[in-house]
C-alpha cells in the first residue's frame, strides 16, 4: 500500500473485459474548468533534488525548463543561478541523484536515458561528475546497464555509493509497472538491489552486498570502510517489511553482520519495519527510524540507536506526539530531526543522553511540505550544520528552493520560479476536532470563488497508506474538486502520521471501522464550521484511499457518489494475488492462513449488498501493490446489485500512473463522476 499518488496482477483474461482501455476509449469532452486547472498546474516548475554543498557557498537543485531536464547551480541565497551545460548529448535525459563532493568543487550525478514504459528492456543509467568552477562538460565516471539511486560520496571523496539493480528493466519500486506475470512465477526474472561502490577516478565499480539478499537503503560509515544497510531476502519489492539491519566492511565478499532483526527483537521495535539507517559522528552507533510503516519511503515512527557490534537496540524518543520522518547526525549527542506535527512539518533538535533523546524547542514550524528529493520531509545540510536547503510547498504556494542559516526564523524561498501561480482552489484550513477519547486532524480546501450564503457538496478524499498523512502541498491535481465548486475535506484519522506512533498503531486488526468514524466525526465538525450539505458528500481515494472507498458504502449511506482508485474489495482474494503480502502481517497481526477472520471483516466484498453509493473505479493493469482484480470483483458485485459502477483498466501502469494521457484521463472521469451523481451546483 502506498501514499496516494495526486492525481493522483495482470488482468483476468481477454475475453473477460468490462470496458475498453483507456487508451481505445474515447475520452470525455473536457470540462473548461478542469481544462483551465490543467493548463495552470502545466505551468508549475517542478522541483526534484535540492542539495546545499558541503561548504555551505552553493546550492544545486534538479528541475524542468522547456520540458528539458535540468540541473541548476546556483550561489547559497540563489544568485547568479544557472543550467549547469552537460552537452547535447545528455539534454533529452533525466538528471537526479545529485551529490557534492566533500570539497565542494564537483557534483555527481545520475543520467537517465532509459524511456521504456513497458518495463521490457534493461536500462541504463550512467554516473557523470561536473566540476561546477569549469567550462567543461561533465565527464562520464561509468556506464551502467540497470538502474542506479541513492548516491552518496565517503568523507575522503574518493568512492561514490549507490544502490544498483543490474540489469535492470523497471525501477526499483513496488508501485512501479510489475512485469508481465508469465513463465515460471517468481523464480524467474528477479530483480536484486545492492549497494555499490565506485572509484570516481578509475572508474571500477564494485557490488558490495551479496545476491542472497536486496539491500534498500545505506550509509556510508565516518571512515568509509564499512557500511550499514537494511536489506531483506529478495524479491525486494515484497520483502522490505521484514528487512534487517546489517553492518559489513565496504569491499566485496564480505561478510554481512545482523545488527538488528525486528523479528526477534524484543521491545517495541518486535515486528515493525526500519528505514534511514545512519552512522553516529564516531562510528560506534548506528541510528535509524523504526514503526508500524506502510511502504518503502513513507517513513515515520521513533528513533532507535543501536551499537554498530549489534546488540538490544534502544528507543531514543518512546511516548512522542509527532511522527519522526528524517533526521540527520549532527554531533556526537545531537540529531537534527524533520517531524510531522498534527499535519504541519518540524525542523527540530534533539539532545542524545544515554538511551534517550529529548527535543528541544523546534526551529520552526510550516504549514508545508518540504524535501530534499530524496527521503521524504528530508534537508540538505552544510558540512558545518549551520546552514539547510530544502524545496517547500502549501496549498497556497507553488514548489521554491528554500535556503539559508539553521534557526529560528524558516529559511526564505531563494528562487521565485513559480512565484506568479495563484491557487485555483479557495483558502486551506487545519481542522482539528476529538473521536472516541483522540484528537484527530485533517485539511479543508475551501471551493473557489466561495460564497458564504450558498451551500456546497463536499468530497471527502481519504489518503493512501495507511500510514501516512495529509501535510499542506501544492496539490497539483489533488486539488481540482475544490477548484470545481466542491468542498474538499482531507482527513488524517487514527493510522495516520502526526500524532505519534500509538496513534499509526491504532488501526491495527481494525481496517475500516475506527478509521473511518473518525472520518465520519470529522465531516460532522466541518459541518459546523462552513456550510456543507450533508446530502451531497462525496468520497474518494487512491490505494488504501481506494480501499476505504470500496469499505465505506457498505457501512454508511451518507456519501451518494464515489472514485476509487486503485482499491481492495477482499482481503482474503488480495492477500494470494497481491506481490507485497508481507506488509500485511504487522496491520493484521497474522497471516491469512493463521487467522482469516480478521481479514474477513475488513472486506467490502462481504458487506457489498449493503452498498448503494454509484462508484467509479480506476486502476491500472500492471499495479503490483492493489492488482487489477481486486477492482474487478467489486465492480462485478456492484453491476450484479444493480448499483451503478463502471470499471476503467489502464494499459501498462502500475501502482503509480506514468503515462500523463492517462492522468488526465482518470482527472476528467473523476469529475464527469461527481458532476453527475454530485453536482456542484443545483
Amino acid at each position: 500500500m502506498l501514499k496516494p499518488v495526486h492525481l493522483l496482477l495482470p488482468l483476468l483474461a481477454a475475453a473477460f473485459v468490462p470496458t475498453a482501455f483507456a487508451d481505445t476509449t474515447p475520452t470525455p469532452a473536457t470540462d473548461p474548468r478542469i481544462e483551465h486547472l490543467l493548463k495552470q498546474l502545466d505551468q508549475v516548475q517542478h522541483i526534484g533534488d535540492v542539495a546545499i554543498s558541503p561548504d555551505g557557498r552553493q546550492l544545486a537543485w534538479t528541475m524542468s525548463v522547456k520540458d528539458k531536464p535540468v540541473i541548476e547551480l546556483a550561489d547559497a541565497n540563489g544568485r547568479n543561478a544557472h543550467v549547469l551545460d552537460v552537452g547535447a548529448k545528455l539534454a533529452e535525459c533525466s538528471k537526479r541523484d545529485i551529490a557534492w563532493s566533500p570539497d565542494s568543487r564537483q557534483l555527481a550525478f545520475i543520467a537517465d536515458c532509459s524511456h521504456d514504459l513497458t518495463n521490457t528492456k534493461p536500462m541504463h543509467n550512467d554516473v557523470y561528475l561536473a566540476d561546477v568552477a569549469g567550462k567543461a562538460t561533465p565527464r562520464e565516471v561509468a556506464s551502467l546497464t540497470g538502474y542506479a539511486r541513492a548516491m552518496a560520496w565517503t568523507n575522503n571523496g574518493k568512492s561514490l555509493g549507490f544502490l544498483f539493480v543490474p540489469g535492470a528493466t523497471r525501477h526499483a519500486s513496488a508501485t512501479a509497472a510489475g512485469k508481465e506475470q508469465v513463465g515460471v512465477i517468481g523464480e524467474e526474472g528477479i530483480e536484486v538491489q545492492h549497494v555499490a561502490s565506485l572509484d570516481v577516478a578509475s572508474g571500477t565499480l564494485h557490488e558490495l552486498t551479496p545476491a542472497s539478499l536486496y539491500a534498500y537503503e545505506f550509509n556510508w560509515s565516518p571512515d568509509g570502510t564499512r557500511i550499514a544497510y537494511t536489506a531483506a531476502p529478495p524479491p525486494g519489492d515484497n520483502n522490505w517489511w521484514i528487512n534487517k539491519l546489517y553492518v559489513q566492511d565496504a569491499k566485496p565478499g564480505a561478510t554481512p553482520r545482523v545488527v538488528v532483526d525486528p523479528s526477534t527483537v524484543k521491545g517495541s521495535l518486535h515486528g515493525l519495519q526500519m528505514a534511514l539507517p545512519r552512522w553516529s559522528p564516531d562510528g560506534s552507533r548506528v541510528a535509524f527510524i523504526g514503526g508500524l510503516m506502510s511502504d518503502q519511503g513513507a517513513t515515520g515512527g521513533d528513533i532507535y540507536s543501536v551499537s554498530a557490534n549489534g546488540g538490544a537496540p534502544s528507543n531514543l524518543t518512546p511516548g512522542v506526539d509527532v511522527t519522526l520522518s528524517w533526521f540527520s547526525w549532527t554531533g556526537p549527542q545531537s540529531l537534527l530531526v524533520s517531524q510531522n506535527a498534527k499535519g504541519k512539518v518540524q525542523l527540530a533538535a534533539y539532545t542524545v543522553s544515554g538511551d534517550r533523546a529529548k527535543a528541544q524547542t523546534p526551529y520552526f514550524t510550516v504549514p508545508a511540505m518540504i524535501g530534499n528529493g530524496r527521503a521524504v520531509l528530508g534537508v540538505s545540510l552544510s558540512a558545518d550544520h549551520r546552514r539547510v536547503a530544502f524545496s517547500q510547498s502549501s496549498f497556497e504556494h507553488a514548489p521554491e528552493v528554500h535556503a539559508g542559516p539553521l534557526g529560528h526564523t524558516p529559511p526564505p524561498a531563494v528562487t521565485a520560479f513559480n512565484a506568479a501561480l495563484k491557487p485555483s482552489w479557495g483558502k486551506a484550513v487545519s481542522v482539528e476536532w476529538t473521536n472516541e477519547g483522540r484528537h484527530v486532524q485533517g485539511w479543508l480546501l475551501y471551493p473557489a470563488n466561495y460564497d458564504p450564503h450558498k451551500t456546497y457538496p463536499m468530497i471527502v478524499s481519504v489518503h493512501g497508506g495507511p500510514a501516512w498523512g495529509v501535510l499542506s502541498s501544492w496539490p497539483g491535481t489533488g486539488a481540482m474538486y475544490a477548484a470545481t465548486g466542491y468542498f474538499e475535506f482531507m482527513p488524517n484519522p487514527r493510522g495516520s502520521y502526526g500524532q505519534g506512533e500509538a496513534f499509526v498503531q491504532a488501526n491495527r486488526r481494525d481496517f475500516g471501522y475506527g478509521d473511518l468514524r473518525d472520518i465520519l466525526a470529522g465531516v460532522d465538525a466541518v459541518e459546523k464550521m462552513v456550510p456543507v450539505d450533508d446530502h451531497r458528500l462525496g468520497l474518494t481515494g487512491w490505494s488504501y484511499g481506494g480501499f476505504m472507498t470500496m469499505f465505506a458504502p457498505t457501512q454508511t449511506q451518507r456519501f451518494r457518489a464515489a472514485v476509487a482508485g486503485a482499491g481492495l474489495s477482499d482481503w482474503q482474494s488480495y492477500y494470494g494475488e497481491n506481490r507485497i503480502d508481507q506488509w500485511m502481517i504487522p496491520f493484521f497481526g497474522a497471516s491469512l492462513y493463521d487467522d482469516p477472520a480478521v481479514y474477513a471483516k475488513s472486506s467490502a466484498i462481504n458487506f457489498v449488498k449493503q452498498a448503494k453509493t454509484p462508484t467509479l473505479i480506476v486502476v491500472g493493469d500492471r499495479d503490483e501493490e492493489c492488482p487489477a482484480p481486486q477492482s474487478f470483483e467489486y465492480w462485478h458485485a456492484l453491476k450484479t446489485l444493480g448499483v451503478p459502477t463502471q470499471l476503467v483498466v489502464y494499459p501498462n501502469e502500475g501502482h503509480h500512473f506514468a503515462n500523463p494521457k492517462h492522468v488526465r484521463d482518470v482527472l476528467q472521469r473523476s469529475l464527469d463522476w461527481f458532476a453527475k451523481y454530485l453536482p456542484a451546483s443545483k
